[in-house]
């Protein structure tokens, strides 16, 4: 169950990092669909120019840049264009997935995997004098800057939404548009920001998964990760910590069914269980929402 542990301590990271991002997004009234596509973007642009670099450090600065550029121009259709938001992201995972497709099969020459030499992955710590404290181990040991980033990030998004004009004006964008405009907000530009917001925090995640966990960049290496993370800020219902805690437990189910797999048709089965998480916990948040709706009175 260690193992199980500390697995779970890593693979929440890439999630943590989408999660917070799409409920920034969702904060100001738009629901991010494209989290897939853009932790996908961020994948493949960190191990292009770390590998071709030879810095992690610019990697993920790429991986940032891609994710946030993909974020504000989806942002921008929706906002500009006045589209819908499900059908623009589920048109930019398409899109930046066969975008990736053509560069690594035409340009690059590889089919699915990428792997370069000299790909300087993210480090990790290890501190010998906690090799005797069981729980400090699995919380220090193995991890890196990102890791302890991923954590600040959660009160630090909490006290921006509830604390900083910036955090009001996008809640204010999100429980009304018409209310917000009419106090003279730029609901537009809130929601824009917030979209590039969400971008950089995907392919932050994106980056980290491919420099950090994998050291090589597969079109299959997300494997729903943006849409768990979807799973979680809904489940979360906008609140940085429930996000993280969910976060978490999905982080935990992928890690236990990683470690039980044992090539026979009960282990196949043991991979949905992440998925069936989500399933439950999207399930759950709308029967919430239901009973809520029902104890309002009627206007």
């Amino acid at each position: 169950m260690s193992t199980v542990f500390t697995s779970a301590l890593l693979l929440v990271v890439p999630l943590l990092f989408a999660a917070i991002g799409g409920l920034v997004h969702r904060a100001s009234g738009v629901v991010n669909i494209g989290l897939e596509g853009q932790m996908l973007g961020g994948a493949l642009v960190s191990v292009l120019v770390s590998g071709y670099t030879g810095s992690w450090v610019l990697g993920i600065l790429a991986a940032v840049a891609a994710g946030g550029i993909t974020g504000l121009l989806m942002t921008l259709v929706i906002t500009r264009l006045r589209a819908n938001p499900i059908i623009v992201g589920l048109g930019v995972n398409v899109l930046v997935a066969g975008i990736i497709g053509f560069v690594l099969k035409w340009k690059l020459g590889v089919s699915g995997t990428l792997r370069i030499d000299g790909l300087d992955r993210v480090p990790r710590w290890h501190i010998d004098a906690l090799d005797g404290v069981p729980v400090l181990r699995e919380l220090v040991n193995g991890k890196d800057v990102l890791f302890v980033l991923a954590l600040v990030l959660i009160p630090a998004t909490a006290w921006m939404l509830r604390n900083t004009a910036f955090g009001l004006r996008l809640r204010a964008a999100g429980d009304g548009e018409a209310a917000a405009a009419s106090l003279g907000l730029n609901v537009p530009m809130l929601r824009e920001f917030s979209g590039l917001i969400a971008g950089v925090f995907a392919g932050l995640g994106g980056g980290y998964l491919a420099l950090a966990q994998v050291g090589l960049f597969n079109d299959q290496m997300i494997a729903g990760r943006g849409f768990i993370a979807l799973a979680a800020f809904y489940f979360g219902r906008n609140r940085p910590v429930p996000t993280a805690i969910a976060c978490l437990i999905f982080a935990f189910f992928d890690a236990l069914q990683g470690s039980l797999q044992t090539g026979t048709s009960i282990g196949q089965l043991l991979t949905t269980l992440p998925y069936v998480i989500v399933v439950v916990a999207l399930a759950s948040s709308a029967a919430r929402q239901r009973a809520r709706a029902r104890k309002l009175p009627a206007s």
